[in-house]
């Protein structure tokens, strides 16, 4: 029997506010353990909440450059359940009519298409953390989280596959960072995923009996989780077992998912509408205003990029899926350069680099006038293109221009014919045998005299005339 997995992803996004949800505590992440609380946030008897409007603009943000409806009234509820790290014994939420309804993410992966619908997006407020690391036979409890203004974005279970789950989480990320909502740092938390993963007969209607996978914090933990955790109820259906309602948890180290605790009966969280707070009304027209300075999203932009610039759809994924790359490479266009050279040196080397050091591209030395100026100097023939490699290295590393750069490491491209014949034929003479293979029909030995050349010249020749020089020779 085939199968095919019915995935959902639930995903929390930090928000950018400086202050906390309703009390003014900063939100400024790694302070010391409950420097950053007040009687509001860790929940002291009497404290009332007051609401940070900003968190309620960044919620409707989202949900306009999401494609969600907006109603006209919100309102907060009040989430009952007893943890540790959970001051009130609630947990301040949104129930019964959440800030933005349905709306949609299309994304692409491996050149098709799709649409995953979205079913809401609501605020609510953080929990504190629980620290249990060396802490003897004790556990503590850091307030500092909590109240933290928290977007839940929640996913309509459209996503078939551990790939599309982590498409989707790349293009949703992508979104609330051009927007400004989220800095969409998975490794300090501010941005999390859940997954409830299902699995059924291919062509059956039904949904299978679901797992809900807990805190995944990278799109390649997604994608492994997903992929196990199919895999697990597969095998478990095959061999006539039972899938079982249940939380698990996604073990790194063993490339598992374990069991947490049993759902087989649905949590009664008892929602109310928490009456210390009014419900909010949605003015259109202070919508309509959040929806015109929302900047160009990825998706427009890419299009842009494929209509005005010729880039391949793949390319212009690439560069728009972080707006810092994108605004870099549009300097650089302005600026004169060619957008498909510059595309694969950003996508190439430069992204090499970033990697390597993690770090975004606004805060390397580098900038669009140097990647410009270096493609001159190739255009103009005074360095090659593997030359470049070498150039292009040292101004990231050091932030000196193109030309700079030449100079001081001798790196300007020799181009003297007679010069470079006399390097020709001396590689020839030092070869016999590979010019007798050659001339005997292994014309692949090109690459070889090319390389020996360049070797002579410390990579200096012109690449054209010695090519030339070398098959009028040959």
């Amino acid at each position: 029997m085939q199968y095919e997995a019915v995935i959902g992803l639930e995903i929390h996004a930090q928000l950018l506010t400086d202050t906390k949800i309703f009390c003014g505590c900063s939100t400024k992440f790694g302070s010391e353990p409950n420097t950053q609380t007040c009687p509001v946030c860790i929940g002291m008897p009497g404290a009332l909440p007051v609401m940070n409007s900003k968190a309620i603009e960044y919620v409707v943000k989202t949900g306009l450059a999401m494609n969600c409806e907006i109603p006209g009234l919100s309102r907060f509820a009040r989430k009952n359940y007893f943890y540790p790290d959970l001051p009130k014994g609630y947990q301040i939420s949104q129930f019964d009519l959440p800030l933005c309804g349905r709306g949609y993410i299309d994304i692409s992966l491996n050149g098709s298409h799709r649409r995953i619908g979205l079913t809401r997006i609501h605020l609510e407020e953080d929990a504190g953390k629980n620290i249990h690391v060396d802490q003897g036979n004790e556990s503590c409890v850091d307030l500092n989280r909590a109240g933290v203004p928290l977007m839940e974005i929640v996913s309509e279970p459209d996503i078939r596959t551990p790939g599309e789950a982590a498409a989707f989480m790349k293009k949703l990320r992508s979104i609330v960072r051009c927007i400004g909502v989220c800095d969409g740092n998975m490794e300090q938390g501010s941005l999390r995923c859940d997954a409830n993963v299902s699995v059924r007969p291919e062509g059956q209607e039904e949904l299978g009996v679901k797992s809900e996978i807990k805190n995944m914090n990278s799109f390649r933990f997604v994608e492994k989780a997903l992929d196990y955790e199919i895999r697990r109820q597969i095998r478990t259906l095959q061999e006539g077992g039972r899938v079982i309602q249940e939380t698990r948890l996604w073990n790194t180290e063993r490339g598992i998912t374990e069991s947490m605790r049993s759902k087989e009966e649905a949590h009664d969280y008892r929602y109310f509408p928490d009456p210390d707070l009014m419900p909010v009304e949605i003015d259109p027209s202070w919508a309509a205003s959040i929806r015109e300075h929302i900047e160009e999203l990825p998706d427009s932009r890419c299009r842009r990029y494929v209509a005005e610039f010729g880039l391949p759809e793949q390319d212009a994924e690439l560069i728009t899926a972080e707006k810092s790359t994108a605004d870099w490479f549009e300097q650089a266009v302005a600026l004169g350069g060619d957008p498909k050279t510059l595309s694969n040196w950003i996508r190439g080397d430069l992204a090499k680099y970033l990697n390597e050091d993690n770090m975004q591209i606004g805060e390397c030395a580098l900038t669009p006038r140097h990647l410009v100026d270096m493609l001159v100097l190739i255009k103009e023939g005074t360095i090659s293109g593997k030359i470049a490699k070498t150039v292009f290295e040292e101004m990231y590393r050091t932030g000196k221009d193109a030309a700079t750069v030449v100079k001081e490491k001798g790196l300007v491209q020799i181009s003297d014919e007679a010069g470079i014949e006399k390097i020709v034929d001396e590689v020839l003479r030092k070869s016999p045998d590979e010019v007798a293979r050659f001339r005997g029909g292994e014309t692949k030995l090109t690459g070889f005299f090319v390389g020996q050349v360049m070797k002579e010249t410390k990579g200096r020749a012109n690449p054209k005339i010695v090519n030339e020089l070398l098959r009028k020779k040959l």
